[in-house]
């Protein structure tokens, strides 16, 4: 990797981790370039703002990351209600990347910039439509595979369970335990076995 490449990598890395914790607005430049360690030139050789950069957070670090820890665990699912449960918990329990005491970091861009930056709205539907879009296959193909009852509608399925995860995240925020999280896995497990 190129030294210019490497520099925005880590602009782009040591940025998102900033916003993870502190949340976009309260990062400022000052803020970005105290972390990063790189002078006001490099940064805006690399982006003409922080929108920008944010923009590129959402489309090289978080939609890759999307796929990787919530898309491909539900691809080639064999009991497709099985790999959402185990998605959920692995995603709440075991991932070490999402912090309980951050949330989502999906679900934090889009509280904080969605009511007034339309790029930042359309970046992070795309990544949010994916997740849909799969989950909502994946339930599909479980019908007529026999894991799931005919009469299941699968996209009001996964509105559900996604909220949940969106809600259940806020409140792991609230409290700082991963504790918060095991009701609603067990209400969840209860919930998908309601679909057979």
């Amino acid at each position: 990797m190129k030294k210019a490449e490497a520099t925005r990598l880590n602009i782009l890395q040591k940025s998102f981790d900033l916003i993870y914790a502190r949340g976009y607005q309260n990062a400022s430049i000052d803020d970005i370039l105290a972390t990063t360690q790189v002078t006001k030139g490099a940064f805006y050789y690399h982006f003409k703002n922080k929108d920008e950069m944010g923009l590129a957070i959402i489309n090289e670090l978080m939609m890759p990351a999307l796929i990787k820890d919530f898309i491909e665990p539900l691809q080639n699912a064999g009991n497709p209600l099985d790999a959402i449960y185990n998605l959920m918990h692995h995603l709440l329990i075991e991932n070490d990347f999402l912090k309980v005491e951050y949330g989502c970091p999906a679900a934090n861009f889009t509280q904080e910039m969605t009511p007034w930056n339309e790029d930042f709205s359309n970046a992070l539907n795309e990544i949010i439509q994916e997740w849909v879009k799969i989950m909502t296959a994946v339930i599909e193909n479980g019908k007529k595979l026999g894991h799931i009852r005919k009469d299941v509608n699968a996209r009001q399925v996964t509105f559900f369970v996604m909220s949940g995860y969106w809600g259940i995240r806020n409140f792991g925020k609230l409290e700082n335990n991963k504790k918060v999280y095991l009701p609603y896995l067990k209400e969840l497990k209860s919930y998908l076995n309601t679909l057979k």
